[in-house]
């Protein structure tokens, strides 16, 4: 049986690139796995390196350029910001991917990075997560049976989709989703920056402050995702405000629908729109 060392960056050890890292190290296949991570918190890093979950320290005197994978769990702007930045030291050949939430940004610009530096770039979004951020929140399993989302340069290369299947293995992904950056922002819009939105403005009521006692599980089924990272959900919807603006446009006047119903004490109508939605669900799931 071969062993064979396979070196992996890991760019940023919160929630996901922590993930990332601790699935890699506990992985029971023929391969071991050296993990070198880099974030911008020194104590998260020291911990991480103590550990067990990193084997080493990223950086370019020691290791970027022999990883023959780098992940980049940054937000947007900070994945842009260090691409840029590291791009001219990352060895020949090697995949890169991020794990942001929007692709059209983030692809539209590391492609030609990579391009520039003959590495190659495949966007990834990782559909799996957690309201508890950071490093200390990671786990091993964080992706296992989750889709993880794809943008490839290229659509029509089996030698470069075998080897992003095989890298990944070690994480547990249930299904490799391969798309354009257009298409995943578009329905990404609805299925999960609308979702935060929503959550987010839905707690803002007056009403929250005095739910206690009076709460059930959909109340906490739709307030799960209103506590987020205002700094990388920002950043997330300016960048897909087109597509997210036309489902803020729908649902607010699916909204005005409901409201107009209710106003007009028109029992029949609210309980055609009430209807409408349950039967949707039940068709979608």
């Amino acid at each position: 049986m071969i062993n064979n060392n396979i070196n992996i960056g890991v760019v940023g050890l919160g929630l996901i690139g922590g993930s990332v890292a601790k699935a890699y190290k506990n992985t029971d296949n023929n391969n071991i796995y050296n993990i070198y991570g880099f974030d911008a918190d020194e104590a998260i890093l020291s911990f991480a390196k103590l550990s067990g979950v990193i084997d080493g320290f990223l950086n370019i005197d020691n290791n970027i350029n022999k990883c023959e994978a780098l992940f980049i769990a940054l937000n947007p702007d900070d994945a842009l910001e260090y691409l840029e930045r590291e791009g001219k030291n990352i060895a020949e050949n090697t995949l890169v991917t991020d794990c942001c939430g929007v692709k059209r940004v983030i692809c539209g610009k590391c492609f030609k990075i990579a391009e520039k530096h003959n590495f190659i770039f495949v966007g990834g979004h990782p559909m799996a997560g957690s309201h508890n951020a950071g490093f200390k929140n990671s786990r091993e399993n964080l992706f296992k049976g989750a889709s993880m989302v794809l943008v490839p340069p290229v659509y029509d290369d089996a030698v470069l989709f075998g080897r992003i299947e095989e890298l990944l293995k070690p994480l547990g992904f249930g299904r490799l989703t391969v798309t354009t950056a257009e298409k995943h922002d578009e329905i990404i819009a609805f299925s999960s920056q609308m979702a935060h939105i929503v959550s987010n403005a839905y707690i803002k009521s007056p009403a929250a402050k005095k739910h206690k006692g009076l709460s059930a599980g959909s109340y906490k089924d739709l307030t799960r995702v209103a506590r987020l990272n205002p700094d990388m959900w920002s950043q997330l919807c300016m960048a897909n405000r087109d597509f997210l603006t036309a489902e803020l446009d729908f649902f607010i006047k699916s909204l005005k629908d409901y409201r107009t119903a209710l106003v007009l004490g028109d029992i029949n109508k609210l309980k055609e729109l009430l209807g409408e939605g349950s039967r949707l669900k039940e068709e979608l799931d």
